[in-house]
């Protein structure tokens, strides 16, 4: 049975349908919002997140558009919202007073990111996801979306609301600084 069917029987009321495509997509997209954000646990929210999502939004999802595209949509903008706001945490500071009554800033640590977390994938997966955080955002997601969760160009335009064009430039370049990165280890054939 299609996606699409699927949220029509859930659209009617059927649960079943539901569960069937949180299992169809849940690694999928849980590859998807790691290989974004590097983070497993903040991953599992997002997760949950976007299938509650799903399930309370489901009557506006319209058959015209396919149902990947939705929920790769819905989970996009999660976590580009999540990089956001990680952004701004490691940028603030918070004002303390030492014993002494002096103001001194205080650095928040960002405690998102430990090597530790990686410890459970391979050694390859660990440089790909270093090499994936070092990539800008913009370049990170396309790359994603389109080499990992082998999405096709038009899907991930409507996705990110971005030009064919720009998608494919991203693309590009995003897969660019990833070799670059990743060229001590794993070398490429250098190309003639």
């Amino acid at each position: 049975m299609s996606d699409e069917d699927l949220m029509s029987q859930f659209q009617a009321g059927t649960v079943e349908a539901f569960n069937i495509l949180v299992e169809r997509y849940s690694d999928r997209l849980m590859q998807y919002l790691y290989r974004f954000l590097g983070d497993m646990k903040r991953c599992e929210d997002l997760l949950q997140e976007t299938f509650l999502r799903v399930h309370r939004n489901r009557h506006s999802y319209r058959r015209i558009a396919k149902f990947s595209t939705w929920l790769y949509t819905i989970a996009g903008n999660l976590a580009r919202s999540e990089y956001r706001k990680r952004k701004r945490r490691r940028m603030q500071s918070i004002q303390s007073v030492n014993r002494d009554n002096e103001e001194y800033e205080m650095e928040i640590p960002d405690e998102s990111f430990s090597p530790d977390k990686h410890a459970e994938s391979t050694i390859q997966d660990h440089y790909i996801q270093e090499a994936m955080n070092e990539i800008p955002p913009a370049f990170r997601e396309v790359v994603v979306l389109r080499d990992i969760q082998q999405l096709a160009y038009d899907e991930i335009a409507e996705i990110t609301g971005l030009p064919m064009g720009t998608v494919k430039s991203r693309i590009n370049r995003g897969r660019t600084k990833l070799q670059a990165l990743l060229k001590d280890v794993y070398p490429f054939e250098s190309q003639s």
